[in-house]
């Protein structure tokens, strides 16, 4: 496969500047694209003609406004795409099934879908937010990412089991479970939650499923 490479080398810039949250010195990029610094210099001048980028006081270079803009169209698209499969999941486990994203520190609640023909299910409320490190949603963004120092014993489970699997953390007798979804720079989790009565079993293998479609989606 053919691939343009001044436009290959943008987007990998895109993506290492990503991965820097305190910015990147443009010497550090270039050794990072494995190019030379006049050509990083070219590349970053490109991104900030279109707002992609940004460069601090210190000239480091940082993710800037014009990403938010272009996500903001991209969301709706990705919500149409991802409603029916966090339907089809509800269903399958008899259990409020919810798609979360980060937001700093927190973990908010995206979309939630409740199973068809169940009287009583957990009540879990768009925008609703909690720290990463309660509740299975943010444990299980937490286990997508690299492995860090002094993490939590329970991020660390749910990155060798593929899912995240709490009781009682954010509302009493709630039963979480939540797998991460790894796309790029992307952090979600998908998950359900049930007041007892959760075949876990049952749940985890669907919600690590539904994790793996929702990556194919982002990467086909």
């Amino acid at each position: 496969m053919s691939t343009l490479q001044t436009l290959d080398r943008g987007l990998r810039a895109l993506e290492v500047v990503a991965e820097s949250p305190a910015g990147i010195s443009v010497a550090d990029l270039a050794r990072e694209l494995d190019v030379h610094r006049a050509i990083c210099y070219r590349i970053v001048a490109t991104l900030e003609s279109h707002r992609l980028v940004a460069r601090t006081g210190d000239g480091r270079v940082r993710l800037a406004s014009g990403l938010a803009n272009l996500a903001s169209k991209f969301e709706p698209h990705f919500n149409q795409d991802v409603l029916p499969l966090l339907q089809d999941l509800a269903n399958r486990t008899s259990a409020t099934a919810y798609l979360s994203a980060v937001e700093g520190n927190e973990c908010v609640v995206a979309m939630v879908a409740e199973p068809e023909g169940t009287v009583l299910t957990v009540g879990y409320r768009v925008g609703s937010r909690h720290p990463l490190t309660r509740g299975a949603a943010g444990i299980a963004i937490l286990a997508a990412r690299p492995e860090v120092p002094g993490e939590p014993e329970a991020v660390r489970q749910a990155r060798r089991d593929g899912y995240s699997l709490t009781r009682g953390q954010l509302e009493r007798g709630a039963v979480g479970l939540a797998s991460g979804i790894r796309a790029g720079t992307l952090e979600r989790s998908i998950g359900v939650v049930a007041i007892d009565g959760l075949d876990t079993g049952l749940a985890a293998a669907e919600v690590m499923a539904a994790a793996r479609r929702i990556e194919h989606l982002l990467t086909a």
